[in-house]
């Protein structure tokens, strides 16, 4: 009974105490457990909803770059952005423009998420170990060191995600006049795996993990400093983070999405191309309808580079360019215009650090 009473009087106090100790935190900058987990949802959900958005958006030409990078270089089918589209919407119809758009999304959201989030937390360590090792408190994330934090976060988001990757390849590829029709992303696992192997869900991941170092890297890293230098030229009467409109942030993005894209490229189409190795069932886009097959089997990244370039040149590197291009400048910049506005609305209190 003694000690019952011990514990009702001592409730009231430890709860003063606590409270106490949260309003110390609150008043150092430190944040109660909860709030920094909190914190932590808001900014996944940002980033996937900014995945989302962007990639629904340009869903067609995100089909087309792909049918392009992978058609059979004997059966022509997809000659340009404009005649791709028109050809997908002529045999395809409206769902033929977002194939795969779904299993894009079950991808891109996670993705999307742990980049923006990963990137974040990258940024904060690389920044304070680079502080400890120049001494310097008031120092601030140079280009190059934004380059690493953004090319650890799209490591990171690379790999999670990757088999959800590889299998939305092969449902964009389809067509309706495919030997074989995968039903959806699990049923497209299931059966990779099943047929392929386990291993198999991860093919082409070397060249994807190479090329997302400068793509990933180099979007990040161009658009925090495209911003810094807008703030700190006081360029157009910005002078600060605030002052930034929609229409600058998009341009900024844009800008990186470009230069990004530009240098990672061909890792993208080998990795295209290696996903494609071993469905016994693949699209005619790839096959050439069944009358001509594409030299599909690769060893390898590097046999996968020497074949393409030997048997299509050296061009076959960039197939599906255009049509990316014009994907990438409106699908880059809003992904970071529509992260900063989702963590506006949910009230993140903590940014990508200057």
């Amino acid at each position: 009974m003694a000690s019952e009473d011990v514990k009702t009087s001592e409730s009231p106090v430890t709860k003063i105490v606590n409270l106490a100790e949260e309003a110390k935190l609150a008043r150092e900058g430190v944040r109660a457990p909860s709030d920094a987990i909190l914190s932590v949802c808001k900014s996944l959900v940002a980033g996937g909803v900014a995945g989302g958005v962007s990639r629904t958006a340009v869903a067609p030409l995100e089909r087309l770059k792909i049918l392009l990078q992978v058609q059979n270089p004997h059966n022509i089918k997809y000659n340009g952005t404009i005649q791709g589209l028109k050809y997908i919407w002529r045999t395809e119809g409206i769902r033929g423009m977002f194939k795969g758009n779904g299993t894009n999304c079950a991808r891109i959201v996670p993705n999307s998420a742990v980049k923006f989030f990963s990137y974040e937390q990258a940024s904060q360590g690389i920044l304070y170990m680079y502080k400890k090792q120049t001494g310097n408190e008031d120092a601030e994330l140079t280009p190059v060191l934004r380059l690493g934090a953004g090319a650890c976060a799209g490591i990171i988001a690379m790999s999670a995600t990757y088999p959800m990757d590889m299998v939305r390849g092969r449902i964009t590829v389809q067509t309706e006049t495919s030997p074989y029709q995968y039903r959806g992303m699990f049923h497209a696992l299931l059966t990779v795996i099943r047929e392929e192997g386990a291993r198999s869900v991860y093919k082409g991941w070397l060249p994807s993990v190479i090329g997302v170092i400068p793509y990933v890297g180099l979007n990040f890293a161009v658009y925090e400093s495209l911003k810094d230098w807008l703030v700190k030229s006081k360029s157009f009467g910005i002078c600060q983070d605030s002052d930034l409109s929609v229409t600058t942030r998009l341009a900024c993005g844009a800008v990186a999405g470009t230069v990004g894209q530009t240098v990672a490229y061909p890792f993208d189409v080998i990795r295209r191309r290696m996903q494609m190795v071993g469905w016994s069932h693949a699209a005619s886009v790839v096959t050439g309808d069944g009358r001509v097959r594409a030299p599909l089997e690769y060893t390898g990244m590097v046999d996968a580079f020497r074949k393409t370039v030997r048997h299509e040149g050296f061009g076959a590197l960039y197939k599906g360019l255009v049509p990316n291009y014009v994907k990438v400048v409106p699908s880059i910049a809003l992904a970071f215009v529509s992260y900063e506005v989702v963590k506006d609305i949910l009230g993140v209190d903590f940014r990508i650090p200057d």
